[in-house]
């Protein structure tokens, strides 16, 4: 009978635990409903930043290489053994000293050859005028035997007309005069033979004339061969073309180089490395900004403490492209006394493009922040502020609309693109708000877009102000303020940078188009 009084109380705890168990739940659920609420009722955290008075440098920044102002390879000409270097890396040279030597033994072996060839055809010609000169002797006494036969060829004629009237009178016989006739006929063919044999000799004269000439040409020929030779010979001395320093050597003792279509490269020597280069590559949004003439500065990895200082020379029309980004070359003079810089090294330069001094910085995560429309309405229709005011001067209205934001977006979309540069937009100042109008440095250099953009100022009350300025230059963490169109800003204010809904976590932080509180945020106020 004990035993099953034991087992009917089991199901009764069970029971128990599971209610208390239910309740609990309900109550841990009634009191996350209850702080739920609670924290729907709680105010926006605003996080801040200060406005403060300062100098703004609007820069363009780039990446370059350092080169010196001349660089001269030097090459080989000709084609032989490196028998001897006389310079190696960092020498300084002289204009005309040797610095290598190539064998000399093939091209001297060139320079024999070329001069027996030439004493060769020397010969030659000597040869040629001395039969020139037989020639003209034979071609004289053959003019002398053409004269012979004619005066012989004369006296047959007269024979001969004598002994025909002698026979038509009957004195002579028939047999004389045939004799004269043939005796003139002989010398008929005399003269004919005489003068063939003086037309041969002078022909012979004339080729052998021309072949002096032939023969003369080929003795300049041969001089010229023999110049080749010498220049060939030269040129296995190298020397140096300018003054400077060896920055490379390319070969070594024993190498053959070959300058068959071009001449291969023995030394690179850079003429003055106390004056030097900068080849920055800039961006092609950025060369509008910069100007010949303009300072830059820039720093190097072997001196990260060193700042050193150029000016802009040249800015080289002729366009990069690398994954459809166009950027120029924009060339830095700058000198190096101490030749401390060398070539090849990077230079991260830094030009400035326009300066504001004593000017009110406006924090740029401050630009960037939004308020939702309806509330933004309030506040503008609290503070009496006209809503287009802007539009009198053809200026954009407050908070950017309907120009793709102002100086403050734009300046996000770089950082978001990760461009390592600095440039600001802005514009000049407010005939009505003078006052406001910081010191700038002259010449202030400013494109025409002119931003408009609406501030909120956190007040001791945790209320906000609005205060519409147009803005100017920017460094990329602060704007500056050029004119206050309405509102009032003063140093040392407090500006919303951005704001955390308590029931939104982390995604309340974000501002209308996804800015969260960046440019100096100091925290929930």
């Amino acid at each position: 009978m004990d035993t099953p009084l034991i087992e009917q109380k089991k199901p009764t705890r069970f029971l128990t635990s599971k209610r208390i168990l239910v309740v609990g739940v309900i109550l841990a659920g009634a009191t996350l409903l209850a702080a739920f609420a609670r924290s729907r009722k709680k105010d926006p955290v605003y996080f801040t930043s200060t406005v403060e008075r300062g100098d703004i440098r609007s820069e363009v920044t780039a990446t370059g290489t350092i080169n010196a102002v001349i660089t001269v390879q030097v090459g080989s000409q000709v084609s032989g053994i490196i028998d001897k270097l006389f310079v190696d890396f960092n020498s300084r040279v002289k204009k005309g000293q040797v610095i290598a030597q190539l064998d000399q033994s093939i091209f001297k072996a060139q320079v024999q050859q070329a001069q027996a060839d030439l004493e060769n055809s020397a010969a030659n010609v000597r040869a040629l005028e001395a039969n020139i000169e037989t020639m003209k002797a034979d071609l004289a006494s053959a003019e002398a035997n053409v004269e012979k036969a004619m005066a012989a060829e004369r006296q047959a004629k007269l024979d001969y007309d004598r002994n025909l009237d002698l026979f038509k009178q009957g004195i002579v016989a028939a047999q004389v005069r045939d004799q004269a006739q043939s005796t003139y006929d002989a010398a008929v063919a005399s003269t004919k033979a005489a003068k063939a044999a003086a037309e041969h000799s002078r022909a012979m004269v004339d080729t052998a004339v021309s072949q002096l000439a032939q023969a003369k040409a080929q003795v300049e020929q041969k001089k010229a061969a023999l110049e080749l030779a010498k220049v060939n010979l030269a040129y296995t001395t190298i020397y140096a073309p300018v003054d400077g320093t060896v920055v490379a050597r390319n070969v070594d003792v024993g190498q053959t180089v070959a300058a068959s279509l071009q001449a291969p490269t023995l030394y690179t020597i850079a003429q003055d490395l106390t004056k030097m280069l900068v080849y920055a590559k800039t961006d092609e949004s950025d060369v509008g900004n910069i100007h010949v003439g303009a300072e830059a500065t820039f720093k190097v990895d072997a001196y990260p403490r060193e700042t050193f200082h150029g000016r802009v020379s040249q800015i080289r029309m002729n366009p990069q492209t690398i994954q459809n980004v166009v950027t120029y070359d924009t060339v830095i003079e700058f000198d190096n006394p101490e030749q401390k810089l060398l070539p090849g090294m990077t230079a991260y330069v830094t030009i400035p493009v326009a300066e504001a001094r004593n000017a009110i910085k406006i924090p740029n995560g401050a630009l960037r922040f939004r308020l939702e429309e309806p509330e933004r309405q309030a506040l503008f229709a609290k503070y009496q502020f006209k809503d287009r005011g802007a539009s009198r001067a053809g200026l954009t209205a407050p908070d950017g609309e309907g120009n793709g934001g102002g100086n403050g977006g734009r300046e996000g979309r770089r950082a978001g693109a990760g461009r390592g540069k600095r440039g600001g937009g802005g514009g000049g100042g407010d005939p009505e708000v003078a006052s406001a109008e910081p010191e700038r440095k002259a010449p202030v250099r400013r494109p025409a877009v002119q931003d408009i953009r609406t501030l909120y100022v956190l007040q001791p009350d945790k209320t906000l102000r609005p205060v519409v300025v147009r803005t100017g230059i920017t460094d990329f963490t602060y704007t500056e303020c050029a004119a206050i169109l309405q509102g009032e800003l003063k140093p040392g204010e407090e500006v919303v940078t951005g704001k955390e809904l308590p029931n939104r976590g982390i995604s309340g932080m974000l501002g209308r188009g996804g800015i969260g509180p960046m440019g100096g945020m100091r925290g929930p106020r």
